[in-house]
């Protein structure tokens, strides 16, 4: 070891202690009987007075805690002491809580953190036993790798000046003197705070962080409670599973923390309508889940669920934007009594896709035939998959008429399934599918191409030009390049832009950032845009008025009944106004007879497709049509 400097020395100072304290120091090392602790640079120590042991025990603590390394160091006895007071700045300024107790156990000195922590001025603390700011009532914990050192750990709460509780882990090292104990070094870490971590960690394995409602792990437990409740005291034990419909359509047009927003309200209202007996739990996303334990039948569970459908019916408000939502139930129970946990929750799922199957906005009983159902319903998805892959779909196109001259003025594409084994797929079975998996935009961007190519081979043939409209999903539309997919599509196939007409649902026309760049975009390139099943969405007249939109079509299920319903002849008829008003194009869709033919004609509808005129043909039948056409090229009418 180096030679001390020789300002270190002062003969002036006088050890009180035993040999076995007789220590050196450098600007590295702390030696302390066989023992030696890697100390900062700064650090210098000094032994004058029991009090100075302890603060020198204090230190030494400091250095185990922080795991500086220790090698073996011989000890010397002829090196001098150093000033007190440099020893106590250690010990006074170190952010530890540090408490010195003599050996009654009255505080003799503390650190700065200790005082701070517990509020009260340093002279209020010295000479007073501890146990004036401290509850002795404490907990040891154990630690068997320094048991034998005689350090003991226990829990203990301390009292702020204040009054509030402070939970300490403390550590409390004896300092003896030969055999005896002159006094004890605490040091406290404030547990306060890690106990509210560890809180809020169990906290957030059992319940929801945006609701506060228990999350599934939770749910999951107290139905086990009550399912075995129900094996030894008898009783139903019924499940809602509860998803909201559509609401990816939510955060698509508003944005994720507008769907928070309306989950909290959702989540609030389920609250609202639960008895006593009901666990109300946010499974995920917007899937909730009720434990009901005391329905006496099935028929009961379902009068419940189809009251608590007529409350969630009810509007709510979203920054001041009215909105109105649905859900769909799936309803299961223990009426098996080999059922788990588990099982129950599978059938309750399987029963939520019946109900979404079935038109939503409605609750449904589990029945065990369903088990066929969703095998076959995986199945055939497995079954999609492999039919993107080898192109195992055709388009058929639904030609739309002028009703003024009823000549026609463009196809709508609409695909089809050719599966191997069953023959032609209708829509409504796959599509669903293909919208779940992701599996739309593979297949979105296949019929976009493949109806491009088509029209422009017509239109190669000496046919007729007249523009084809092709249905874009919503996560095709947000799709961050679909401008430049559209364009790239255009490019391949040769057809001129004004030739083709994209559609899309009102729900995705909503005012975002997205939308507004990709119909601006859309429109400079040329290609038509038409919003689909007008007055079925969320409707908003601002976004016509603002976006690049050429045409609105009317959804089927207002026209289907506009000769016997007053009120979807009004709207209908207030629709074409409205959108004329706006210059935009009206087509309206379904029309199956012609008394719907001349009240359309009557309000001055523009063009009309539906099974009237022709339902969905494959293409050589379109060229067929067109061939027939005599009145020349395309025009607008």
């Amino acid at each position: 070891m180096k030679k001390q400097p020789d300002r270190l020395k002062n003969d002036k100072h006088q050890r009180l202690v035993p040999d076995t304290f007789a220590f050196t120091a450098s600007a590295a090392l702390l030696s302390v009987g066989a023992a030696a602790f890697a100390l900062p640079a700064k650090a210098a120590v000094a032994l004058s007075s029991s009090v100075t042991a302890i603060s020198l025990a204090a230190c030494i603590l400091m250095l185990r805690r922080r795991r500086f390394a220790s090698v073996p160091l011989h000890p010397r006895s002829d090196f001098p002491p150093l000033s007190d007071h440099v020893m106590r700045t250690i010990l006074r300024s170190h952010k530890t809580p540090f408490i010195l107790l003599d050996s009654e156990g009255k505080i003799i000195d503390v650190s700065e953190g200790a005082v701070h922590l517990l509020g009260y001025r340093k002279d209020d603390l010295l000479d007073n036993p501890l146990e004036y700011f401290a509850d002795c009532t404490v907990q040891e914990v154990g630690n068997t790798e320094k048991a034998e050192e005689g350090v003991k750990y226990f829990q203990i709460r301390m009292m702020h000046r204040e009054g509030y509780p402070l939970e300490w882990d403390i550590e409390c090292i004896p300092i003896q003197d030969g055999e005896r104990t002159i006094g004890t070094v605490m040091v406290g870490m404030d547990a306060s705070e890690r106990k509210r971590q560890i809180e809020r960690i169990r906290y957030m394995a059992y319940y929801d962080d945006m609701t506060g409602l228990p999350n599934r792990r939770m749910f999951m437990d107290k139905l086990d409670e009550a399912m075995n409740e129900s094996a030894a005291f008898g009783g139903l034990v019924g499940v809602y599973y509860v998803n909201i419909d559509r609401f990816k359509l939510v955060n698509t047009s508003f944005g994720r923390e507008f769907g928070d927003m309306l989950l909290l309200q959702i989540a609030e209202r389920l609250l609202c309508g639960r008895r006593e007996h009901h666990t109300v739990a946010r499974m995920e996303g917007d899937e909730f889940a009720l434990l009901v334990t005391d329905a006496g039948s099935e028929e009961e569970l379902l009068r419940r669920a189809k009251e608590l459908l007529k409350r969630l019916e009810e509007p709510f408000e979203v920054q001041g934007f009215p909105l109105h939502v649905t859900a769909s139930i799936g309803i299961a129970t223990n009426r098996d009594s080999n059922q788990n946990a588990g099982a129950i929750i599978r059938h309750a799922e399987t029963a939520l896709v019946k109900a979404k199957d079935s038109g939503r906005n409605c609750g449904l009983v589990y029945s065990d035939k369903w088990d066929n159902s969703a095998r076959e319903r995986l199945k055939l998805q497995h079954e999609l998959f492999r039919a993107i892959r080898n192109r195992e779909f055709v388009l058929h196109y639904q030609p739309q008429y002028r009703i003024n001259s009823g000549r026609m003025v463009g196809v709508e594409a609409l695909v089809r399934w050719e599966h191997p084994e069953r023959g032609l797929v209708h829509p409504n079975e796959f599509i669903p599918l293909a919208e779940d998996s992701g599996m739309i935009v593979q297949l979105g961007d296949w019929v976009l191409e493949e109806a491009c190519r088509q029209n422009k081979a017509w239109q190669d043939s000496g046919l007729p030009a007249i523009p084809v409209s092709v249905n874009l999903s919503l996560r095709q539309f947000m799709h961050q390049n679909l401008p430049g997919k559209v364009a790239a599509v255009l490019k391949g196939t040769g057809l001129p832009a004004r030739y083709l007409d994209l559609e899309i649902t009102e729900s995705v026309a909503m005012d975002t950032a997205d939308v507004s760049r990709h119909l601006s975009e859309l429109a400079r390139l040329g290609v038509g845009i038409s919003v689909d099943d007008f007055g079925t969405g969320y409707s908003s007249f601002l976004y016509l008025r603002k976006f690049p939109i050429d045409r609105l079509k009317i959804d089927r299920s207002f026209v289907r009944d506009i000769m016997h319903d007053p009120g979807d002849a009004e709207i209908v008829a207030a629709i074409i106004a409205m959108a004329h008003n706006l210059n935009l194009q009206v087509i309206a869709e379904g029309v199956e007879t012609e008394d719907q033919v001349r009240f359309l004609k009557r309000h001055r509808c523009d063009e009309m497709q539906g099974f009237f005129r022709s339902p969905p043909v494959p293409g050589d039948k379109i060229a067929e049509m067109l061939g027939k056409e005599a009145s020349g090229p395309y025009t607008s009418g």
